[in-house]
């Protein structure tokens, strides 16, 4: 049986989440914000660290910079149980600031080490040594980005499943690169925007359409709507949850590791979907990506509730 059940490869932040500001910011002025929380950031992370809450086998390589928030990030993750001992330390960790308004935000991001990841900082056997590998945040990745397509084509050689979520191109170029990676790509997990941009159309059914004819799963996040699978002929929808919605940071990731739990565990694609909604609402009742997963008693009550199939004890 391989160690794990899913390995990632990524970037490992804090996010400083900002709310109540202005909508506009005018330069050479103080503005006070009305709320602050400091947590867990960085979509690889987050998804590994609700993956590992939800009670799944998680293995971690990254780089952190030597420095507080480096330290505060990998004890964080540590503590959901995600295997941590393949992260490296270099030089300033990343930090990515998000101005939280009424139904909108700015992300603000600093790179820092999550640029610097490169293929040959990754330890191969290490991946390679679970079920499934899922890859986030493609387009900020640049060190490791051009050799993606290399290494899913070596844990596809290995057996590993793969997954993908690009997440936004701060460029908003998305360059003809990444169809190089996507042959590799068992699920594609994008939202509605990334989805048409891949596919470079504003049709949404288009897109999917497209993108299935190169990955055999296609899943679009559609946020309060639910999310759309299609695989093949077979096209499923799936309703969101209606909760009471805190903050949305991260309810995409969490989606994905809704997803992945059930997806690793061979089960329905319908449940797969169910799953990842869950998940993502989840998400949204907390601050932050992760702090609802944090929450044991919090998250357990609620996945008993909601989606009894994720609700068990993490090992």
């Amino acid at each position: 049986m391989p160690r794990f059940d899913v390995t990632i490869a990524g970037e490992l932040n804090l996010d400083l989440i900002l709310y109540g500001l202005p909508a506009e910011l005018p330069p050479e002025r103080e503005l006070l914000a009305d709320g602050m929380v400091l947590t867990l950031g960085s979509s690889s992370a987050i998804v590994a660290h609700n993956l590992a809450s939800l009670g799944n086998r998680v293995g971690f390589q990254s780089l952190v910079g030597q420095d507080p928030l480096g330290q505060i990030a990998v004890e964080r993750l540590a503590q959901s149980g995600v295997d941590t001992s393949q992260v490296r330390k270099s030089t300033s960790t990343g930090l990515t600031v998000i101005l939280q308004r009424e139904g909108w935000r700015n992300i603000l991001t600093y790179l820092g080490t999550i640029a610097r990841l490169m293929l040959g900082d990754l330890d191969l056997d290490y991946l390679s040594d679970a079920r499934h590998f899922h890859l986030s945040s493609y387009y900020l990745q640049a060190g490791l980005r051009r050799d993606v397509p290399e290494l899913f084509r070596r844990l596809k050689a290995a057996g590993l499943t793969i997954s993908l979520d690009t997440n936004d191109d701060p460029e908003d170029r998305w360059g003809d690169d990444l169809r190089q990676a996507l042959c590799h790509v068992d699920v594609l997990l994008p939202n509605r925007r990334e989805a048409c941009r891949i596919a470079a159309t504003d049709n949404l059914e288009a897109a999917m359409k497209k993108l299935s004819e190169i990955v055999p799963l296609v899943v679009v996040k559609l946020g309060a709507e639910g999310a759309i699978a299609l695989r093949n002929n077979e096209r499923i929808e799936s309703s969101a949850l209606s909760v009471e919605m805190v903050d949305p940071v991260g309810a995409g990731d969490s989606f994905d590791a809704g997803f992945l739990h059930s997806y690793v565990r061979g089960r329905s694609l319908k449940e797969c979907l169910a799953a990842g909604n869950a998940a993502g609402a989840l998400c949204a009742t907390r601050a932050g990506g992760t702090e609802a997963f944090r929450d044991r008693e919090h998250r357990e009550a609620f996945l008993r509730q909601h989606c009894p199939m994720l609700a068990f004890p993490p090992r």
